[in-house]
């Protein structure tokens, strides 16, 4: 199949272009950068925020499936305003990309979510599925970060004439989505709470970019999946594995107010949320597992 990518050069870009093109998939890489390196994939350059320029730039071209996995997010984010701009592209950019679907004649359509969207809270030793309450309004300022996570998939899940899917991914980590833990770790600038943290269900990128291709296989129209791994962990659990991988000193240990103080959105997710997450469905549904199936795994997997 003739895929367009959106998001091809980002942290899951990179590998899921390789799972695709092992595949035996035609990529369309949509970036808005002319200067861009994507080997094994086609430019398509435009900006998806700009609607008209998008729609000129895919004229004239077809596909088969478009994949949204448009972020802003160079670094983990630190603090709520780091997360304005990949609001923006999953509520507008959303948007723009499913005309640019109906415009190449795409018939199925792939966004990113995330597991986030459950809600930044703790929700117990539970695991949560799919048919849990996802993207509901949220007061306070991960309120536009939650809502965004349910534009994309309502305007995905929803939209005429397309089979909509959408993927909620774990945190991501490996390959270059451990990068920024493990320069911070270096610089002794990621500290953890002093009770180890929230749990979180995480997923390795590599995994996660094969779960996308299944997804784009055999996913039903109309679903989400979530794409996670077999074991939640503690950020602490997880950042020391990192540490003791990468040979560096162990991370410090703070109150949650210091975190705060220093990364007020990054302690919303590491020391107020705790979530266990199912693979249930995608598991059965989708005829993938993750090659990885604990962070323990993963984090010394090679890197290449």
């Amino acid at each position: 199949m003739r895929v367009l990518l959106a998001g091809a050069t980002g942290a899951i870009g990179r590998p899921l272009l390789e799972e695709l093109r092992a595949a035996g998939h035609e990529v369309l890489a949509l970036t808005r950068k002319p200067a861009a390196q994507v080997p094994g994939a086609r430019l398509v350059v435009a900006d998806v925020l700009d609607r008209d320029a998008l729609l000129r730039a895919v004229e004239g071209i077809s596909a088969d499936v478009v994949i949204h996995q448009l972020t802003a997010l160079s670094k983990p984010p630190a603090r709520y305003a780091d997360m304005d701009m990949t609001n923006t592209l999953r509520t507008v950019g959303t948007a723009h990309l499913l005309e640019a679907a109906r415009t190449v004649g795409a018939r199925r359509f792939l966004t990113q979510s995330m597991v986030p969207g459950y809600g930044y809270a703790d929700h117990g030793t539970r695991l949560l599925t799919e048919s849990d309450p996802f993207g509901r309004r949220r007061e306070g300022k991960v309120g536009p970060i939650v809502a965004a996570l349910h534009s994309t998939e309502q305007q995905v899940l929803t939209a005429d004439g397309i089979e909509g899917i959408a993927l909620r991914y774990g945190a991501f980590y490996g390959l270059t989505g451990s990068d920024g833990v493990i320069a911070a770790l270096r610089a002794g600038k990621l500290p953890v709470p002093r009770d180890g943290g929230g749990t979180m269900s995480w997923i390795h990128l590599a995994d996660a970019a094969a779960a996308t291709v299944a997804a784009m296989d055999k996913g039903r129209a109309g679903q989400a999946y979530n794409i996670v791994d077999d074991e939640p962990v503690t950020w602490g659990q997880m950042i020391a594995e990192h540490a003791g991988a990468a040979g560096t000193r162990p991370p410090r240990r703070l109150p949650g107010w210091a975190i705060r103080l220093a990364a007020p959105y990054f302690a919303t997710l590491m020391v107020d949320t705790s979530m266990r997450v199912s693979n249930l469905k995608a598991r059965a549904e989708l005829g993938w597992t993750p090659a990885l199936p604990t962070y323990r795994e993963g984090v010394h997997a090679p890197r290449a």
